[in-house]
């Protein structure tokens, strides 16, 4: 048996945007955007995180999600608030591992997906109400839970 922890971020975003009625515009509406992506190997939609340390010594749970977020979505984000970490088991080559995630509300500074590496295969921004029901795993849902009422109560 194995443990590992990493971190990782729920990166929010908001944009607004116009409706046109009739060649006239109605006023401004805030819509909130998920940052999302598609891993290249179990092709599952999840929050972008990864291994704690794994590239850099002593290596912060904060830096770490700020830094795979970048790595592997290719956007700048900064951390607003912690959420409670998430554990779960998985299999690799035969061996059972435990894994804690913990992650982190962020939001969007910058950078743009075309300067991300190749651990994910695909990376959109979801409209709010669309983010369940694109996540592929269950510890994914349960982070979103938590997530998506503090980021729809956040100004």
């Amino acid at each position: 048996m194995k443990f590992e922890f990493s971190a990782g971020g729920v990166v929010y975003k908001r944009e607004q945007t116009q409706k046109k009625s009739e060649s006239r515009t109605n006023a401004k509406k805030g819509g909130v955007f998920i940052l999302l992506a598609k891993h290249a190997m179990h092709h599952g939609w999840v929050f972008p995180k990864g291994l704690i340390g794994d590239t850099i010594e002593k290596e912060s749970k904060e830096d770490t999600a700020v830094r795979e977020v970048k790595e592997e979505t290719g956007i700048e984000a900064r951390i607003l608030t912690p959420l409670v970490p998430i554990s779960y088991w998985y299999q690799f080559e035969g061996e059972k591992i435990k894994k804690t995630v913990y992650y982190f509300i962020m939001e969007y500074v910058s950078g743009n997906f075309s300067d991300r590496d190749d651990e994910m295969e695909d990376v959109e921004w979801l409209d709010i109400e669309d983010v369940e029901s694109r996540l592929t795993y269950t510890s994914d849902k349960k982070v979103w839970q938590e997530a998506k009422s503090q980021i729809a109560n956040k100004k």
